[in-house]
């Protein structure tokens, strides 16, 4: 939760529109744009006028009229529509964007909490302004109703006074959206305002019509993943009750994780870490916290010795290379290898045993990013980084890899802290070109494995759809394929003084709520023969 105060941002007069937020205000953005051009006297309003410029005539006096827009808050709002309008990523648009404005400090931290926490409840948000608008909420301009989840968020999840978030906000769809949908922005907020967060969650609650969707409307989360997940944690030998825990996790601002690449930087090296706090991770050796939130500042991190990576996703990466094997250890291969973090994870172990990573990614895009992970590791390490459809490799080059990664695309319902997003444009409809093409990424890497070898089967999802039953699907149609005891490789990897809780199964489930990490699931298998 954000502590800043909605202060200097606040300059320029009180909030836009009536106190009391009447119907009349809520109204106001929903009328016809000829009917919004037109004043108290029937005249017709410029268009610059209309759209809102910082020229248009409000009903504030002179010297109430917002002079401008607050930098944060319109950064916020600009990832929300790049996010909205372009399938984009909030993580990739916001940090280069906020570097483009020169957006620091302070102001890039509220920033970045006004984007991501909106993000993250918009379903909570998109319930109570539902109650708070006369209209039903798809008919409302998308523009328009991001600004109104940006001031809900500052009303209900930030430390910014009531005063300050409604005028503030009300700026911003005045500058963006327009006079007349600002009124309703006014009078929305201010019926938002007048009940605590608490009272709000009591309301959703009640008016839900059972306790699993009235957990959905109050962690933010579709209906469809909620009821998923519940049955991925019974599925994993978990209660089922723990799923309000999880959904509260999944709501959480993760912490930036790095990971120091074994052989190019040590953790110890003051020099390769500059002037930054960092606390030894949780459960992998190799992983740091960064007790801050913008690593591009650190010297290993720009250099590529050291890199942006869950713990979760460290762990799966050193559990496939600590995998006992029979014969050679001398080629690896990473099917699905973008962006690359677990790839210069895992060619940084095989430097140091003079083994080589050939790194595959069917989109080119992708594989320009594992290049460019892979940049600073030693010459010898990375065979190839390559642009290929991960489902031929097995029939190419079969039996050709010692140890073979499939980090198969997925809903990513594992990393919705990281990008929360993704609940949002997921469906169930999704599952079945995802678990059509995970068995055949599978079926390739048990092709393309020798005699011996070994698979790591990852997810970033723990749905029972893309983990358990794709690995027991491409399992029942073949006979030379052997089960290995992950969790006992997991806890062989984790840090000495660590306990790590991975239940009875022979794979691997990690949670946001158990072990404060991605929801990443880990299958390993040898083959036989």
């Amino acid at each position: 939760m954000s502590g800043y105060d909605g202060g200097r941002g606040s300059r320029g007069g009180s909030h836009g529109g009536s106190h009391g937020g009447s119907r009349d205000g809520s109204r106001g953005g929903g009328r016809a744009a000829g009917d919004e051009r037109r004043n108290a006297s029937g005249r017709q309003r410029s268009a610059a006028r209309f759209r809102g410029d910082d020229r248009s005539r409000t009903s504030q006096a002179p010297s109430e009229r917002r002079k401008r827009t607050d930098p944060a808050r319109t950064a916020a709002f600009d990832v929300l529509r790049e996010v909205d309008e372009s399938d984009a990523y909030a993580n990739l648009v916001l940090p280069p964007l906020l570097r483009e404005r020169r957006i620091r400090g302070r102001d890039a931290g509220f920033a970045t909490e006004l984007t991501y926490g909106t993000l993250r409840l918009r379903g909570r948000y998109d319930a109570i302004l539902a109650t708070c608008v006369d209209r039903p909420l798809p008919g409302l301009d998308p523009a328009l109703l991001d600004v109104l989840r940006l001031g809900t968020h500052q009303l209900l999840g930030m430390r910014v006074p009531v005063h300050a978030a409604v005028s503030e906000t009300v700026g911003l769809a005045r500058n963006r959206v327009g006079a007349g949908p600002a009124q309703m922005v006014n009078a929305v907020l201010r019926r938002v305002s007048e009940r605590t967060p608490d009272e709000w969650l009591s309301v959703l609650e009640k008016e839900a019509p059972d306790a699993l969707a009235g957990l959905a409307a109050t962690q933010s989360h579709p209906l469809w993943v909620v009821r998923a997940l519940r049955e991925a944690l019974a599925g994993n030998g978990r209660a089922a009750d723990e799923i309000g825990d999880l959904l509260a996790a999944d709501n959480a601002a993760p912490r930036v994780t790095l990971v120091a690449r074994p052989g190019l930087v040590d953790a110890a090296d003051e020099n390769a870490w500059g002037d930054v706090d960092l606390v030894a991770g949780r459960w992998a050796p190799t992983a740091l916290r960064l007790e801050g939130s913008d690593p591009s500042g650190v010297p290993a991190v720009r250099e590529g010795l050291a890199g942006v990576q869950d713990e979760g996703s460290q762990l799966v990466a050193l559990a496939l290379a600590a995998a006992p094997l029979e014969g050679s250890d001398a080629r690896w291969l990473d099917l699905c290898a973008g962006p690359g973090g677990k790839a210069a994870l895992l060619a940084a172990l095989a430097a140091q045993r003079g083994a080589r990573l050939v790194a595959n990614e069917v989109a080119p895009h992708r594989a320009r990013l594992v290049a460019g992970a892979l940049a600073a590791l030693p010459d010898g390490a990375v065979e190839e980084v390559r642009t290929g459809d991960g489902r031929e490799v097995g029939v190419d080059e079969p039996g050709a890899y010692d140890r073979v990664l499939v980090d198969a695309p997925c809903t990513g319902l594992g990393a919705l802290r990281r990008r929360p997003e993704s609940r949002w444009r997921r469906t169930p409809s999704d599952l079945a070109a995802l678990t059509g093409l995970q068995r055949e990424l599978l079926t390739s890497a048990l092709d393309a494995v020798r005699p011996g070898g070994v698979v790591a089967y990852v997810t970033c999802s723990p749905h029972l759809a893309e983990t358990q039953l794709v690995v027991a699907d491409v399992l029942r149609r073949r006979d030379d394929v052997e089960r290995l005891d992950a969790p006992a490789v997991v806890r062989s990897v984790v840090r000495p003084d660590a306990e790590i809780p991975l239940g009875d199964r022979d794979d691997v489930q990690l949670w946001p709520h158990v072990h404060g990490t991605d929801a990443m699931h880990l299958t390993l298998l040898r083959r036989t023969a």
